[in-house]
Parts: C-alpha cells; structure tokens; sequence
C-alpha cells in the first residue's frame, strides 16, 4: 500500500532529485486535498457522463449526449492528475506500453464532438462514444498493469 501510495503522491520520482524534490514537496498540495479532488473531479465525471446518458433521449439530444459524455471523460481523466501530478500523468500517458490507449482514447474524445457538431452523423457519435468508452478502458488496465508490475 506505501508503494502504491508513493507513487499515486509522486514521491517516488522525486527522492531521486534531491533538493528539487524539496521545492516541488513544497508547493505541492497535500495527499488528503488530492484524494479529495480526485473523489470530487472523479465523481464530477460520472456524473457528467450519466446525465449525458439520460439527455441522449430527448429530442435532438444525441449533442447533448456527446457533449456531457465526453466532458465526463474528460474530467475523469483528469482527476488523476490530482493524485500524481500533471506532469507526471502525461509521462506515463505517453509512455510505450500506454501510448496506443492513450491515442485512441483522445482521437475518441474529438472524432465524437466532429462527429456531432460538424459531420451531423448520429450513428458515428454514438460509436465514437463507444469506443471512447473501450479506450479508457484499455487505458485504465494498462495503467493498472504498469503500476503493479513496477
């Protein structure tokens, strides 16, 4: 549990660096305010996406339905940045075992709002937020795998 901890807190990069690892521990936020933003931009998330999912019903709602949905991604993969750091997610976001989830989910993120806004195809937008849906997947068990196995 300390090294998952350690390294959700971004503290085992930084033991390496010395007394830079003492200016960011110092103008980083605390792990209790992380794990409250986390819960808060986590639960933002789901939120956003369920009542996409429930505006997907009304009429002309598959906008709203793509919109929310998304922005729920968005923010649910966003709130892990409240836990390791900005920096630090992009870093493994980017990282070769992550790299093809990681751009198949953005590329989802932006074909589903082309596909609404600008293409007008419903059927498209809908399987874009499928495979949105499939790529954050794929990137949550690849991070899960990386993190265990290191």
């Amino acid at each position: 549990m300390d090294k998952l901890r350690r390294v959700l807190s971004g503290q085992e990069d930084n033991e390496e660096l010395g007394l830079t690892a003492q200016v960011l521990d110092a103008s980083t936020l605390s792990y209790s305010t992380r794990v409250k933003w986390f819960v808060i931009c986590f639960a933002s998330g789901i939120l956003c996406s369920i009542l996409g999912s429930a505006l997907l019903f009304l009429p002309n709602g598959i906008k709203l339905f793509a919109v929310f949905y998304t922005l729920g991604n968005i923010a649910a993969l966003s709130s892990t940045c409240f836990l390791m750091g900005p920096l630090k997610q992009l870093k493994r976001m980017f990282e070769k075992t992550r790299l093809i989830a990681t751009i198949v989910m953005m590329l989802c993120l932006v074909l589903t709002l082309c596909a609404v806004f600008w293409w007008h195809k419903k059927g498209l937008a809908i399987i874009f937020c499928i495979l949105q849906f499939l790529a954050m997947t794929w990137d949550a068990v690849m991070k899960c795998f990386t993190t265990c196995l290191s």
